[in-house]
């Protein structure tokens, strides 16, 4: 069983794609996280229980992040073998030197958001005040580097960013960042002549993954490696993709259970709430949800690319569409114009038979065997 835990339903970032639930409320109490822990306990198939802070910004409260890794620790005690593993994913404005300490100490992963250069970053993340963040962020992000060179960073495209995604992943990359999480904010109004222009920052994007495989360095960034696998697996891949619902539910600040992050925006009186956390999780609706997500998209019947797709995301279905059963046009223009640019990198890589991609996607020991080399260094 995998939980986000949404903390809060505030956040000190002026953000134009908050996932903090309009409706406001109060945060989370430790009483609501202690129930989320022995919920997720009580749910656990294989002796390990995945715990996501999340807002908001959750480093609001980090006093209740720490709480709750203590908490965990003891009921760990309790129900061996049980073990808990902690991620957190912060906008990094309140990061600092002694909350690294305390991941460091107690195996919490950090994830930092980031939108590529300064001025792409500033135009959607700002202070309420409309000052820029990403002079300050930039320190965040090294000090987490230093600690965390692994670290996920998560970079969100917009139709007024797009023009710079090349530059973006290349400025990050120069950063240290290693592995790197590139979305599409595909709720925002995408025209035609802004894909056509992340069309050209992709085809610029393989040029570069090009040069940075051939010069051995050692990176990942999605979605490129995501497709490229979609090819490598083939049905394999698609166990990696959105099971709404089945691997991970989001829980909101008063401990209503969603199927994913984004639906805790609906409520807890919505068709997406599937329970609470202190009395249980609403098994018949989970699964007629599932059902509904999981459901051939008529567009899609005959598509050539239907099994290397994200359009079996429900949640960003529904982001987009207002349902987990349709599909937004711009992902469907998005995934035609993408996959293409992506095979024609793997298809030169292979037939170079370069070593960094060779191991990146053919050898699964690859990633403890690339940490063991780094820590020979």
């Amino acid at each position: 069983m995998h939980l986000t835990l949404h903390l809060t339903p505030s956040c000190n970032f002026r953000c134009d794609y908050c996932y903090a639930p309009p409706h406001g409320g109060e945060p989370m109490s430790e009483a609501t996280a202690e129930a989320a822990l022995r919920f997720a306990a009580k749910h656990d198939t294989n002796g390990s229980c995945g715990i996501v802070f999340f807002g908001g910004e959750p480093l609001l409260r980090k006093s209740l992040i720490r709480w709750t890794v203590a908490r965990a620790r003891e009921i760990e005690r309790e129900q061996e073998p049980l073990r808990f593993h902690f991620k957190v994913t912060t906008n990094g404005w309140l990061l600092d030197p002694e909350f690294l300490a305390f991941a460091v100490e107690n195996e919490v992963l950090v994830a930092l958001s980031f939108d590529g250069r300064p001025e792409a970053h500033d135009r959607h993340r700002r202070l309420p005040d409309g000052s820029p963040t990403a002079a300050v962020l930039l320190e965040r992000l090294h000090l987490l580097l230093e600690v965390r060179p692994y670290a996920a960073v998560l970079m969100v495209v917009n139709p007024d960013t797009a023009d710079c995604l090349a530059d973006s992943v290349s400025f990050l990359v120069e950063q240290g960042v290693r592995y790197l999480i590139v979305s599409m904010n595909y709720a925002a109004p995408w025209s035609a002549a802004d894909l056509r222009g992340l069309r050209r920052q992709y085809r610029r994007l393989a040029d570069r993954y090009l040069a940075w495989s051939r010069a051995g360095r050692k990176f990942w960034v999605s979605p490129f490696e995501t497709k490229i696998a979609s090819h490598v697996k083939g049905a394999e891949a698609v166990c990696d993709r959105c099971e709404l619902g089945a691997r991970q539910l989001s829980v909101d600040a008063g401990g209503w259970l969603y199927p994913c992050v984004q639906f805790t925006k609906a409520g807890p009186t919505s068709r997406w709430c599937l329970g609470h956390v202190a009395t249980g999780l609403d098994e018949a609706k989970r699964a007629a949800i599932r059902a509904e997500s999981e459901g051939e998209k008529e567009p899609c019947r005959d598509c050539a690319l239907q099994s290397r797709c994200s359009h079996t995301c429900g949640c960003l279905n529904w982001q987009t569409t207002g349902t987990v059963t349709a599909v937004s046009p711009a992902l469907c223009a998005h995934e035609r114009m993408l996959i293409p640019i992506v095979d024609r990198v793997g298809q030169i890589l292979y037939r170079e038979r370069n070593p960094v991609f060779l191991h990146k996607h053919y050898n699964a020991s690859w990633p403890v065997l690339s940490l063991l080399e780094d820590a020979a260094l």
